[in-house]
């Protein structure tokens, strides 16, 4: 790409912009192509190392490296890899301490020279640490240092000058996660695993069980189906915010039906009150969607969306009602809310049976 030809300036087109800007993508997409095709069995020895480590897999490198270590040490962290991210220049002031023979230390640099880099490595020799370079070529300092070498191989960094980190960073990155996620689909890390680490946000609740966020029996307003539905109404009464549904059970205690706020105000607006002192069976909702204790918050999510209801009450194996899914306690996690978005396969219909296995892991 001609630097002086694509230089922009405020009179610069749309058109071109948009070029330059789809150059850049294309020029990093096309080098992590080179990449996953030059990816041989040294990879399968650094991921034999990193599933083999007693201890922690640290992550270090310098600069724009250094960040791409961050974001990769909490990728193995957060999949199941203890891991945690070990600055060069604090190394060497005292952080050293972090590190022992059990250790397997990720090295990020893309000329392998990087001063501060070159400076810790007779230290992390010395300490028995296994170290993994990810860096050019096998001819720099860091490669002949390093057990494994994952060879970034020639790269050019995109932009009109190519001086700024970024096919290099953008390298590093794909290789980094390639290794985390293919350790994580080794271990057999599953979507319960993955919730376990990550219980905060959206995606945390969502990869959660119903039985964790669903409001508890206790909090729900449950009653025989065989009562009237003055009776019921009287009856089942509960302090603090209400569901908007009854769960009816029959004299064994498994679910019959649901009667929703308004079913009630169905029968004042046709002006039926005589189905007042009827039995509520007559006019509930009878053989109601359920979801199975166990099933995840995603799927219960995506049933209540597609379904348009408001109330999925949860039942365990033998049929009886253990809690209910209100919506208003889910409205954050709406599709059209969602700030982050489950990454595990969608799953079977959640009606009355469990799911099948589904732990992500090799198959």
């Amino acid at each position: 790409m001609d630097g002086a030809a694509l230089r922009l300036t405020a009179e610069t087109p749309q058109e071109e912009i948009l070029r330059f800007g789809r150059t850049i993508i294309q020029q990093e997409a096309s080098a992590l192509t080179a990449i996953a095709e030059r990816l041989d069995d040294r990879f399968c020895h650094a991921l034999e190392l990193v599933m083999q480590c007693p201890g922690d897999v640290i992550v270090t490198g310098m600069g724009k490296a250094g960040l791409i270590g961050q974001k990769i040490a909490a990728t193995f962290a957060s999949t199941g890899t203890p891991s945690h991210f070990l600055h060069p220049a604090e190394a060497i002031h005292g952080d050293l301490g972090r590190v022992d023979q059990n250790d397997v230390i990720l090295v990020f640099s893309q000329s392998g020279e990087t001063e501060e880099v070159v400076r810790l490595l007779p230290s992390l020799k010395s300490l028995g640490a296994r170290i993994v370079a990810v860096t050019a070529n096998e001819s720099n300092t860091l490669a002949r240092a390093a057990e494994v070498i994952l060879p970034l191989g020639p790269i050019v960094e995109a932009g009109a000058n190519r001086l700024a980190p970024s096919t290099s960073t953008a390298a590093m990155l794909a290789i980094g996660d390639a290794l985390a996620l293919t350790c994580s689909w080794q271990r057999g890390f599953r979507p319960e695993d993955f919730a376990r680490y990550h219980p905060g946000g959206s995606l945390g609740r969502k990869l959660a069980l119903v039985d964790e966020v669903m409001r508890p029996l206790h909090e729900c307003r449950i009653a025989r189906c065989d009562q009237t539905v003055r009776d019921v109404f009287v009856g089942a009464c509960r302090p603090g915010r209400r569901t908007g549904a009854i769960m009816l059970v029959c004299s064994e205690g498994k679910l019959e039906g649901l009667f929703t706020d308004s079913d009630l105000a169905r029968i004042f607006e046709t002006g039926r009150t005589e189905l007042l002192d009827h039995e509520i069976s007559s006019v509930m909702t009878k053989s109601p969607k359920t979801v199975t204790s166990g099933v995840r918050v995603q799927a219960a999510l995506e049933a209540i969306a597609k379904l348009k209801i408001s109330e999925l009450p949860v039942i365990n194996a033998a049929g009886q009602p253990i809690g209910m899914m209100d919506i208003t306690d889910l409205v954050e996690l709406s599709p059209s809310n969602a700030g982050e978005e489950a990454t595990a396969e969608k799953p079977e219909s959640p009606w009355t049976v469990p799911f099948p296995n589904q732990n992500g892991g090799p198959a």
